[in-house]
């Protein structure tokens, strides 16, 4: 890190900047969703519909536009590759409710829920067929290298963290190592494609995946400590779906490795199973808030988030870099 010293979190912060920056771009690239997520059969469109049309920041693909724009990208290959960053992002959303059992995705019932498990993991392989469509439509090998790779990286850090779940011996390290398959590694190639649409060197690839990357993890690490530190109507989400899954989430590492003997017997019946009751998850919530797990969790994300920040501090200072920064301050200071 530079010894830069940035204001995080800042609760002014917000996606305003990034949103207005990013408008006229998002028109296309929603246009372009809605006409490749169609198919002659109902079920496909009306499921991936549900999620899609259902709310959401769209983080990943306004990232695309916005390091575009960073980079004063006039052409329009990049309203494509957003869409094809949503549709990945939406196709392991619809996996990872399966693999959870969640019921509640932005707000509402998760199209599990709705549409059944095997609808759920067929359509979320119709949008991963999708993707490579665009991909391969783009024409850039490059392109289509970063984006399969960062596909695979995404399934790899999900296969790890189910191997990880109910595993309290899971350490902060490979927690991390998770982290940065499962979520960052989307975030960082959403970002470093603008580099290749702009015809940019490797060095400026580099910056701009080390932005992704860190802000991802800022992002994740955010949202651990929400599970533990807000409520169903702010986060649109279960309370407690980590803690009743056994998920080994930093909140959850951190208190275990501060915990008493008695604690550390809680944690060991909990994240096994074996006490998933309201009156448990306050108790870990207690818990949680005794060691200042939470707080040191988003601790955490402000050092990454500052990465973010630093991995851009070298481009000319303009509205897309002032977004893109705000963006940063916006993931690290959020309740839902």
């Amino acid at each position: 890190m530079t010894a830069t010293v940035h204001t995080l979190p800042r609760s002014d912060a917000s996606l305003g900047p990034i949103l207005a920056l990013t408008a006229d771009g998002m028109n296309h690239v929603n246009a372009i969703i809605l006409d490749r997520m169609q198919s002659k059969i109902p079920l496909i469109p009306a499921l991936a519909g549900h999620l899609i049309a259902g709310g959401g920041k769209r983080m990943r693909p306004m990232l695309t536009l916005a390091c575009a724009a960073l980079l004063e990208y006039e052409g329009t290959r990049h309203y494509k590759l957003a869409a094809v960053v949503e549709f990945i992002h939406t196709a392991t959303l619809l996996h990872d409710d399966v693999v959870d059992g969640s019921d509640m995705r932005r707000g509402k019932q998760a199209a599990n829920v709705v549409f059944g498990n095997p609808a759920a993991v067929l359509v979320g392989d119709f949008l991963f067929s999708r993707s490579f469509e665009l991909m391969t439509e783009d024409g850039s090998l490059r392109v289509l290298k970063i984006l399969s790779n960062a596909s695979a990286i995404i399934a790899e850090g999900e296969v790890d963290q189910l191997t990880a779940q109910r595993q309290l011996e899971t350490s902060e390290e490979r927690y991390l190592q998770i982290v940065g398959a499962k979520t960052a590694a989307l975030f960082a190639a959403a970002c470093r494609i603008a580099a290749v649409v702009a015809e940019r060197d490797a060095k400026t690839e580099q910056a701009l995946d080390d932005y992704g990357r860190n802000l991802g993890i800022a992002f994740q690490l955010v949202d651990d400590a929400i599970d533990y530190d807000s409520e169903v109507a702010e986060s649109g989400k279960d309370k407690g779906d980590d803690f009743r899954d056994g998920k080994m989430t930093l909140p959850v590492i951190l208190a275990y490795a501060r915990g008493s003997d008695e604690e550390r017997a809680f944690w060991r019946e909990a994240m096994t199973g074996k006490r998933t009751s309201d009156d448990d998850l306050a108790h870990a919530i207690s818990l949680i808030a005794r060691h200042d797990a939470v707080a040191d969790t988003r601790e955490r994300a402000k050092y990454f988030a500052n990465r973010a920040i630093d991995a851009i501090s070298g481009f000319p200072a303009n509205p897309a870099r002032a977004a893109m920064i705000e963006a940063v301050q916006f993931a690290v200071a959020r309740r839902f």
